[in-house]
């Protein structure tokens, strides 16, 4: 979702209302010393704009009346109701254009009150309820006469509530929290009283759909899927065409507000892989593209700019291209020679090479007509990392991932060719111009291998130690371990391994004292502090068996259960329930820096960045030589870098699921580009590349992967809208797990927390840094890694105005058409 410009040095004021907030101890990952900015407001603590617009603006003046646009999606919709699980993208664009939307985005991701269809709409009571009064534009009506009310936000009400099971509904989100719907003073006011206090009210009612469609179970489930019984925008639907795959929008007659300049809009099904050739054959207006297709046209342009035809386009860089004097003399000869059957087989070469630069030659004179324009589009592609199950369960595997990708150069290898900004995103949670965002990355730590390795060696991963033999069954951890080793080995007396015993036993009580000096040090709380213990103590006690205990402010690793159709890999760590494998005590340092991170986030929490920084810097001191685990070798040296690590005869291997379909070579580079930096760090990886149609659906959605990437569409309503993707998986009463869109599978108590803080207080400082907060904790869990934020290329005829690459912003349907032509008399109409 996001693009960044991180503020570094800066101080900000906070709130007497933010600073009371409470804090709770989390897990988070190295160097958060700057997210203490996290908490400022984004004028103060955050300057990352958002990327400009590329959508040729134009006043409506100068926009020709009439003229239809030919525009292309993806596929026709399966349903007409954005509500339901099958919705998709073309879904919402007919939405767009023809039903009701209350608020719209602007140009930085901020809901503005659409006033085609609301003279206000405001928070009109907060006690005892929250009750909001929307005051509907008196001269908004459905495509039946019906004028727009209260009844028809009832009926979206009780649909979408969740009460009533039998409407089959994707989502309810703030529609649960109504209480009641009643018409105000008169017939145009409509009172909406919450049961519990909702800040993203602004995100309910849009689209609004009539009464007709939501009445019933059947209307909405059904009724919707094909047909609109009543619309209300500068558009309506006309007919839609599953033959030829077009759906055709016309202008509304009784629209109230500023018509239509297009007399229509067609909405063709065009694959992406089909579109530079629909592009070249000239039958669309508008159309999103790949970098191949935009570089195609880029070169059309360069061509037409220096005088070149396609014919002589064609020649010089396209299947003419190829062609010399001494090849063209050579075919020549052979087509006219004595050799009969050879003449004729040149012949039919030659011919069809002209037809091939004759079609090139005219495509490239058609796509010359067309123009390129590019913004960063409202979604980011990430890293997913499965912490169900093996070793991505561990948080210390999963950080030592995160640690060897070096997000800024894969930001700038898919964005810097096409002269697009190229920060890496510093939010999951919001974009930059947002007034959420804020760059809380520091919460897991920039690209450093040491610190990756160190942190596989903390984790057991060592070199070697895919040889190495796990300890015997039934052998238990720490000097127990080592005392039985060394008297297989030396055959050591008595005394010896008592003293091994005693100085194992002040090791261990190091550990245990540097895990409760930084408990003090970040002020963890009793439950938070009784859990580090029983950690520490599972890890150090060479009596007691490694028990499957929960981590830091619950943060879930699905090891526990085991999934479907995949071998249940055990839990690993010092927490794991293997029998037979070695257990790995963490050094002491190890201890500290856990600690360490504690108190960053009790800095992220409570303000007190200042003290907590310089705390967090001294502890922090000498920790990446300190990782490696008791009795493991010496870290890694230079030459050793890149030797495979292992633990307990098992190779330290990912599963790495990529779409093989044809657009997504990007994603697939940039894949390329993730598999040498783990590769560099001893992190070794299994590609595979399965069909787009099996891509999500069978591999990221079912959790049968380690690495996959994929994107997410931003939000201006994160705390409703990015909870279910975040979430703390639970389990359900017939033993599945519910994940919602919690792909990675990690989460938190705390995070899940933070979003129902930020979604229930109407404060909307408090709101946006409470997301933040809950931003830093997705960092901190390393489940998903931002890596860049999508670019948006959208190929459109030069004379289409205020339509393009919206970038955060949503389109405005009646603004889009085309420029008018200037002539001698003045402007006239484009036909």
């Amino acid at each position: 979702m996001s693009q960044i410009g991180a503020p570094r040095g800066g101080t900000c004021s906070r709130s007497p209302r933010s600073r009371t907030l409470r804090s709770v101890a989390t897990l988070t990952s190295a160097v958060l010393a700057v997210t203490v900015l996290a908490g400022c407001s984004s004028d103060e603590a955050d300057e990352a704009r958002a990327a400009a617009q590329d959508n040729a603006p134009a006043v409506r003046d100068k926009v020709a009346d009439g003229g239809t646009l030919r525009w292309a999606v993806d596929a026709l919709p399966t349903t007409l109701n954005t509500f339901q699980a099958d919705a998709d993208g073309t879904t919402s664009r007919i939405a767009g254009a023809v039903l009701p939307s209350l608020y719209t985005i602007d140009e930085r991701g901020r809901p503005q009150r659409n006033p085609d269809y609301l003279e206000s709409a405001q928070i009109a009571e907060t006690e005892p309820k929250q009750v909001v009064l929307y005051k509907l534009n008196q001269q908004a009506v459905w495509s039946d006469g019906r004028e727009i009310g209260a009844a028809d936000f009832v009926a979206q009400w009780r649909a979408l509530s969740g009460r009533d099971t039998a409407y089959w509904t994707a989502r309810n989100s703030g529609y649960e929290r109504i209480e009641k719907i009643e018409r105000g003073k008169n017939d145009l006011e409509v009172r909406v009283t919450f049961s519990k206090p909702y800040a993203d009210w602004q995100s309910l009612f849009t689209p609004l759909y009539p009464k007709q469609v939501m009445g019933s179970p059947d209307a909405f489930n059904d009724g919707a899927r094909t047909t609109l019984k009543a619309t209300a925008g500068p558009f309506l639907l006309k007919a839609i065409d599953r033959k030829n795959g077009d759906v055709t929008l016309a202008r509304n007659p009784r629209w109230w507000g500023q018509p239509a300049k297009l007399d229509s809009m067609v909405l063709t099904a065009v694959p992406r892989a089909d579109r530079a050739d629909a592009l070249a054959a000239g039958t669309l207006d508008l159309a999103e593209i790949d970098r191949s297709t935009a570089e195609r046209i880029s070169l059309a342009l360069r061509d037409a700019r220096a005088g070149r035809n396609g014919a002589q386009a064609a020649l010089a860089h396209g299947p003419g291209a190829s062609i010399t004097p001494s090849k063209a003399l050579k075919s020549w000869a052979l087509a006219h020679g004595s050799d009969e059957e050879k003449a004729e087989e040149v012949q039919a070469a030659r011919e069809k090479n002209q037809k091939a630069i004759a079609a090139y030659a005219t495509a490239q004179d058609t796509l010359a007509k067309y123009v390129v324009r590019k913004s960063l589009e409202p979604a980011y592609t990430q890293l997913s990392l499965n912490g169900e199950s093996g070793p991505l369960a561990d948080e210390r595997v999963r950080r030592a991932v995160a640690r060897a990708i070096n997000r800024r150069e894969l930001a700038e290898s898919v964005l810097k060719p096409l002269g697009l900004p190229a920060d890496p995103p510093g939010s999951h949670l919001a974009l930059a111009g947002q007034a959420a965002y804020a760059d809380s990355s520091d919460a897991l730590g920039s690209q450093d291998t040491a610190e990756a390795r160190a942190l596989l060696a903390d984790a057991g991963w060592v070199p070697g130690g895919a040889v190495r033999k796990p300890v015997e069954a039934g052998t238990k951890a720490g000097s127990e371990a080592e005392k039985k080793a060394a008297e297989k080995k030396a055959g050591e007396k008595a005394g010896e391994t008592a003293g091994e015993k005693e100085k194992a036993g002040e090791d261990g009580a190091k550990t245990e004292g540097a895990k409760t000096d930084g408990a003090k040090t970040e002020g963890a709380d009793k439950e938070g502090a009784k859990k580090d213990a029983a950690k520490d103590s599972a890890a150090t006690d060479a009596k007691k068996q490694a028990e499957d205990t929960a981590s830091d402010e619950g943060l879930y690793i699905v090891g526990d259960d085991k999934p479907a159709g995949r071998p249940a890999a055990p839990a690993v760590g010092a927490a794991g329930p293997e029998s037979g494998t070695e257990v790995l005590a963490p050094a002491a340092a190890a201890a500290r820096q856990s600690a360490a991170l504690l108190a960053r986030a009790e800095a992220l929490d409570t303000g007190t960045g200042a003290h907590a920084a310089q705390t967090v810097a001294r502890t922090d001191k000498g920790v990446a030589g300190a990782y490696a685990p008791r009795g493991t070798a010496a870290p890694v040296t230079a030459p050793e870098a890149g030797k495979a690590l292992g633990k307990d005869g098992k190779a330290l291997s990912l599963r790495f699921v990529l779409p093989s379909g044809p657009g997504s070579e990007a994603l697939r580079a940039v894949g390329d580009r993730i598999v040498r930096m783990l590769d560099a760090v001893g992190i070794r990886t299994e590609v595979t590349k399965v069909s787009d149609d099996s891509f999500f659906k069978d591999h990221v959605a079912s959790g049968d992967y380690d690495l996959a990437l994929y994107s997410w569409p931003a939000t201006a309503f994160p705390a409703t809208d990015a909870r279910p993707i975040f979430a703390k998986p639970e389990p359900a009463s017939d033993g599945s797990l519910l994940v919602e869109q919690n792909y990675s599978r990690v989460g938190t108590d705390r995070i899940d927390q933070l979003f129902d803080q930020a979604a229930g207080t109407l404060d909307e400082e408090e709101a946006r840094e409470l997301v933040r907060q809950a931003d830093a904790r997705i960092w901190a869990a390393a489940g998903s890694i931002p890596l860049y934020q999508r670019p948006q290329l959208v190929a459109a005829k030069a004379d289409v105005v205020n339509a393009g690459a919206w970038g955060l912003a949503g389109p405005r349907y009646q603004d889009i058409g085309f420029k008018k032509k200037e002539t001698s008399k003045g402007a006239e109409r484009t036909p």
